[in-house]
């Protein structure tokens, strides 16, 4: 009889705050408040921080005192609506270990993508790289921060999938890695290089040069420069 894995909690940050709690053979996604989401979120961006950091990060303008009242408040909240979401241990916080979180998973495709020992029969092709920003619409400096971090593995994990690709002679998928680094940074001269010299590998040399042109045209349109 073949097993079934157990329901998880999902915690979702790219693309907008989820939280999927699974109930009765079913997810549910409950409405939180934007205090207790700014909680999820940093817990699952930060590791295991200390309570004094958490609060002293989420509330900064208040007494350390008031700081760790609310944390108190919004770590009973989140138990209540999700218990098992957060492991509390001695001073510190983090969301336990069982919790499937996006950028969690995001971030592990980016090291197998980057990792020069890793090949493509260990790297799913389909979701190239879990495309989407991190929370839309928040601008607290730890989320600034972390989305540019993101951003920046993203596209970095796109061109070298693309590169092994091109290694493995797979040019199908190696153009398709290629391409959505440049759908996510038009103006990335590396993603179009990348682009250029998966087409110059399958022996495209036309190919290659409309690429060229066409990045050509955009930077000077656009910025008034010339490739490199």
């Amino acid at each position: 009889e073949a097993m079934v894995d157990a329901p998880v909690i999902r915690v979702g940050l790219l693309d907008g705050f989820r939280l999927q709690i699974p109930r009765s053979g079913r997810d549910s996604a409950p409405d939180l408040s934007p205090a207790v989401q700014r909680l999820i979120a940093h817990l699952s961006l930060s590791g295991r921080p200390t309570r004094t950091a958490i609060a002293g990060k989420l509330w900064p303008n208040v007494t350390e005192e008031h700081a760790h009242g609310s944390l108190r408040s919004l770590l009973w909240r989140v138990h209540k609506v999700a218990p098992g979401l957060i492991t509390v241990s001695g001073g510190t916080l983090s969301i336990a270990g069982d919790v499937l979180v996006d950028v969690h998973q995001l971030a592990a495709w980016a090291r197998r993508a980057l990792d020069p020992s890793c090949s493509t029969d260990g790297i799913a092709a389909g979701d190239l790289g879990l495309p989407g920003e991190l929370l839309p619409g928040w601008y607290d400096d730890w989320v600034l921060l972390e989305r540019e971090r993101l951003r920046q593995l993203r596209m970095h994990a796109l061109e070298a999938l693309a590169e092994k690709y091109t290694t493995a002679g797979r040019y199908g998928e190696a153009v398709q890695a290629a391409y959505a680094a440049v759908r996510a940074e038009p103006l990335r001269e590396s993603a179009h290089r990348t682009v250029v010299r998966v087409h110059l590998a399958e022996g495209n040399v036309a190919e290659a040069v409309r690429a060229f042109e066409a990045f050509q045209a955009m930077l000077a349109e656009e910025m008034g420069a010339v490739p490199t």
